[in-house]
């Protein structure tokens, strides 16, 4: 990797941080652990200066509270994975990006490592420290979905708040995340959101954060296609220019809805011209930035067609979460909806979008089991 004497001075002060942070966590204390570091180098929170700068100190708090942090009775060291895929960074149990799909590629490595160490009695615990936007954060923990559960009893994920979209992060600042590495943590199992398509070999996708159809896949799209020509956080000048111009791309007709609870049994079978419907692993999710657009426990929100003068409206009312109480939306608690279109729709899963042709449909999104093994603040 090809980098200024400042960018490698910033990448070994993170390196070295998080290194004495993850050699002296009190996670597993007790028994081996093998930690990973997955970092997205060109993510906001490193190359946004202002950005750098506010996650510098509180690196650097967290480094000077790690090392008040007793011994472990057994030390923690860097993976194999990491030694092997890290270059110089190795050592230290980092792994910086190269590239779109590199995070997915070393985590399906370390998911062969915690596969190969489940069989042994002795073998580590492991930890993935993620550290980047929402893009690397999928990409690393869709490769963990297909782990046996021995193996997923040996693992737990802390997702660092450093790119310029932080939805799926575990805090929404990067202290409070660092903070699960310090203290008394809880693993807790989360579910994915999965998505399944009538097209043999397209798919299944997964979102852990939220995944949707409709205009907010399409912003998710351009602002894709455009970062790199309107750097820093697009999607907000996005939302602006796909109201006036989604519905000249992808035409807004009838979509069929059944929405189903934990039971399998048929909450609402809805029959409308849709803009968005949304779904995520929960209640209290946000995405675009920080956008509410599940601000309560509802975990489904389906908004309806509207003019465009209510459109400009209600972007300001989604910005707060007072949009569901507007009569264009519905909002539910559920476990699978079974989407029909006769038309061409983008979906996206946690900020990657995905086209779904008329032959995909009818697609469903439904909760997956608890698949991902977080790490929470001990209550």
């Amino acid at each position: 990797m090809m980098m200024s004497a400042k960018l490698r001075g910033q990448f070994s002060y993170f390196t070295e941080s998080l290194y004495q942070i993850c050699v002296k966590t009190p996670l597993e204390q007790g028994r081996p652990l093998a930690f990973t570091i997955i970092a997205n180098p060109v993510a906001g929170g490193f190359t946004i200066p202002r950005r750098w700068t506010k996650h510098r100190i509180m690196i650097q708090a967290a480094a000077e509270r790690a090392a008040q942090n007793a011994e472990r009775s057994i030390p923690a060291r860097p993976s194999r994975t990491a030694i092997a895929e890290g270059g110089e960074w190795g050592g230290r149990g980092v792994i910086f990006t190269g590239k779109v799909g590199d995070a997915n590629i070393f985590a399906g490595r370390m998911a062969l490592e915690i596969t190969e160490d489940a069989q042994k009695s002795d073998g580590p615990f492991h930890l993935l420290v993620v550290a980047g936007g929402d893009g690397t954060s999928l990409e690393a923990l869709r490769e963990f979905v297909r782990l046996p559960d021995e193996a997923r009893r040996r693992l737990a994920v802390v997702r660092l708040p450093l790119g310029t979209g932080n939805d799926g992060s575990d805090e929404w600042e990067l202290d409070a995340a660092l903070e699960r590495l310090l203290g008394p943590v809880n693993v807790e199992f989360k579910p994915a959101v999965k998505l399944v398509t009538a097209t043999a070999g397209k798919g299944p996708f997964f979102a852990f954060n939220i995944l949707s159809v409709g205009l907010d896949a399409f912003v998710t799209h351009m602002t894709n296609r455009m970062k790199h020509k309107f750097p820093g956080d697009s999607y907000k000048l996005w939302i602006d220019i796909a109201s006036l111009l989604y519905d000249r791309f992808y035409k807004v007709d009838h979509i069929n809805l059944e929405v189903y609870d934990k039971a399998g049994a048929v909450i609402k079978t809805l029959w409308e011209k849709f803009l968005l419907i949304a779904m995520g692993i929960s209640g209290h999710r946000t995405y675009g930035a920080h956008k509410p657009i599940l601000p309560d426990d509802r975990n489904i929100c389906a908004i309806k067609q509207m003019s465009l003068i209510r459109k400009i409206a209600f972007k300001e009312y989604s910005v707060t979460g007072i949009h569901v109480s507007c009569p264009e939306t519905f909002m539910y608690t559920a476990s699978r909806l079974i989407i029909n279109s006769v038309r061409p729709i983008l979906a996206q899963t946690d900020g990657e979008a995905i086209l779904l042709e008329p032959r995909d449909f009818p697609i469903t999104l439904e909760l997956t089991a608890p698949l991902i093994p977080v790490l929470l603040p001990a209550k």
